[in-house]
């Protein structure tokens, strides 16, 4: 009788070597060379930790829980992607721009798709809880031309640091989200409610891991906003109030110092403070992605 082949000698040395053999090599699908490159990094970790059965039952199970964690209303998933700055990572390789461009950051878990689209001038804060902010501002290209008819979506956190989704028994549906279309001119406006800083949310398999090694979970004040126009690149970025003394540890490494501003405080008869921005937009490059 003929013998079989040969099983390969799967050891330490091996493991990565013996998976990555194989998969198929093809020129057209990256994805052999991904999973790969991910598997022999993953293993040499393994090496290098040494974990014991049990430590490794423990990565498993904090996984199912991320994944049980995630539904409609929430993405542990993207949190955990936001946190091990994996996310900011991929904004950074993907989103280079001249330096008076608006730099991306994460879009972060918290994101709504279904917004409404309001007047401009509406007032996004549908509870009245909170301190008025007046936000206006322009989008406009590297030239400083006006972009007319851009898109502008925001959502924030409420004065307590709550988004709406973490919340949906007690504060109104949609509240202190919109999207917004900028005028002939670029310009936009709207009234909302001053944001505070708040902490990650640490209730879910994420955060109680990364609180029990003792990593910082603050979250500076700040605005979120996408901003879209044909022929150009989409922004997906925020706002920060320059104020928020946790500014140097954002959790999720979003802040830059052409996105923190100064939110103006405002006299009687008015809103309480005052934002202005200027959005500066990047043409997208041939058959790229908008």
């Amino acid at each position: 009788m003929m013998p079989g082949p040969t099983a390969p000698n799967f050891s330490e040395a091996t493991s990565h070597d013996i998976f990555a053999q194989r998969l198929p090599q093809s020129r057209d699908d990256s994805l052999p060379q991904i999973l790969a490159a991910a598997v022999t990094h993953l293993h040499a970790l393994i090496r290098e930790l040494r974990p014991t059965q049990a430590d490794w039952r423990k990565v498993i199970e904090f996984l199912t829980d991320v994944g049980h964690a995630s539904d409609e209303r929430r993405q542990e998933w993207v949190l955990l992607s936001d946190l091990l700055g994996a996310s900011a990572l991929v904004e950074e390789i993907n989103s280079r721009r001249p330096k008076t461009a608006t730099p991306n950051t994460v879009r972060g878990p918290f994101f709504r798709a279904d917004v409404p689209q309001l007047a401009l001038g509406s007032n996004i804060s549908l509870d009245g809880i909170g301190e008025a902010l007046d936000v206006s501002g322009r989008v406009q290209d590297l030239d400083g031309d006006p972009i007319a008819n851009a898109e502008i979506i925001t959502w924030q956190a409420n004065s307590q640091g709550f988004y709406e989704n973490q919340q949906p028994d007690l504060q109104p549906e949609f509240n202190l989200r919109g999207s917004f279309r900028t005028d002939a001119d670029g310009h936009f406006h709207y009234r909302t409610i001053k944001p505070c800083g708040y902490g990650v949310p640490d209730d879910g398999p994420v955060g109680k891991l990364l609180r029990q090694a003792g990593y910082p979970l603050h979250r500076p004040a700040h605005l979120h906003f996408i901003i879209k126009a044909p022929g150009f690149e989409t922004i997906t970025t925020h706002i920060y109030d320059g104020s928020d003394p946790h500014l140097a540890e954002d959790a999720i490494f979003g802040v830059k110092p052409n996105l923190v501003r100064t939110f103006e405080r405002q006299g009687k008869g008015a809103a309480a403070w005052l934002l202005d921005l200027a959005f500066v937009m990047v043409r997208a490059r041939q058959g790229a992605d908008t």
